[in-house]
């Protein structure tokens, strides 16, 4: 109880103290000065399990400015994680409710909360979400085994990895301890109306399963929007995860947190980008590497030209020699990739 009173005046703090910021800015719609706080459980009545669609009935109606705690769920069932090794007591009632109950499934298989209607935002808009912070909601997680090189795989196909949220690592054994720096891998809007309902595997235009491991706490998300709403899922936990997710999973766990919603009318894209106190970030997918690289390095150009008022040529320039390319995932169908460009380049210091 004391724990997420602390994070719900956090949230509303940090709420407020961003408001303040883009006031003197002035870049959202007039709905920016609401600063309501609202609690989204992951129950039957609150998931998508395995789909974005612009048909989809929100579950949430936020305005633009709110902040919302998101419960979500592991990529996972009771059964495959007791048949892992997890005892049956530590495995969430509120997965086991969700596993049980919801029959409206797929494409996919990701259990995606949500999805939330954001007031005023409508096709050509941006929704900008403020991932505010991020806790874990169990002591464990897990690594399945697939993917890329799946042929290296063996048993224990999927194995139980508890997690030390003290001292914010995971051990593997033998000398091996990971670093924790959760984050959602999944976070989208509704795609075009007439893409219909879409996986939730692989990720696109509208976000979703993007598995970019920057998309931390402390780091702004720059959504398109596709339709009216913007109707965001957010789902997919992870505890920890290499550039590539190479095995196809990451170190997979259930999260909870804190995002602000807002509208920007000011801002127009066509993929997903996003900002951290020290790079600005752009994104490509495809099914082939070569095109998702090529978008992701156009929509660089793109944002550089409009950032710095550069020509074509020096925008292009500047982000072959300041410019960091990554993998960012290989194994969702469509593979993504994306582009740091640090903000000290660019003559600026941290937001």
């Amino acid at each position: 109880m004391i724990r997420a009173l602390a994070h719900r005046l956090a949230a509303i703090a940090l709420a407020v103290l961003a408001l303040a910021a883009l006031a003197a800015g002035a870049t959202t719609v007039a709905a920016q000065s609401s600063t309501h706080f609202h609690h989204l459980p992951a129950t039957p009545h609150t998931v998508a399990y395995g789909y974005y669609s612009a048909a989809a009935k929100p579950v949430l109606r936020v305005a633009s400015g709110d902040t919302v705690e998101v419960e979500t769920l592991l990529t996972n069932t009771p059964r495959g994680l007791t048949r892992a090794g997890l005892p049956a007591s530590e495995v969430q009632q509120s997965l086991i409710n969700v596993v049980d109950s919801v029959k409206d499934r797929g494409p996919g298989g990701h259990i995606l909360t949500g999805p939330i209607y954001v007031a005023g935002a409508d096709s050509g808009d941006v929704l900008e979400v403020r991932i505010l912070n991020i806790h874990f909601a169990i002591p464990y997680a897990y690594n399945g085994c697939s993917g890329f090189l799946r042929q290296n795989c063996g048993q224990p196909r999927t194995r139980i990895i508890q997690l030390d949220t003290t001292r914010m690592v995971a051990s593997l054994g033998d000398g091996i301890v990971i670093p924790l720096h959760p984050f959602f891998g999944s976070m989208g809007d509704a795609p075009p109306r007439d893409s219909g309902r879409v996986s939730s595997n692989p990720p696109s235009i509208h976000g979703g399963n993007m598995d970019n491991k920057e998309l931390v706490a402390g780091t702004t998300l720059y959504l398109p929007v596709w339709t009216p709403g913007a109707l965001l899922e957010i789902g997919d936990g992870h505890a920890a995860q290499g550039d590539g997710e190479v095995d196809q999973t990451a170190i997979e766990t259930s999260l909870v947190g804190d995002v602000q919603l807002i509208v920007r009318k000011d801002m127009h894209l066509t993929w997903p980008m996003a900002e951290t106190p020290t790079d600005y970030i752009t994104m490509g997918m495809d099914r082939d590497l070569t095109k998702a690289t090529q978008i992701c390095v156009q929509q660089m150009i793109d944002f550089l030209m409009r950032k710095k008022g550069l020509p074509r040529v020096e925008a292009y320039r500047l982000a072959s020699v300041a410019a960091n390319l990554h993998i960012t995932e290989l194994v969702d169908g469509n593979v993504g990739v994306h582009m740091m460009i640090p903000k000290s380049v660019l003559g600026e210091g941290k937001r």
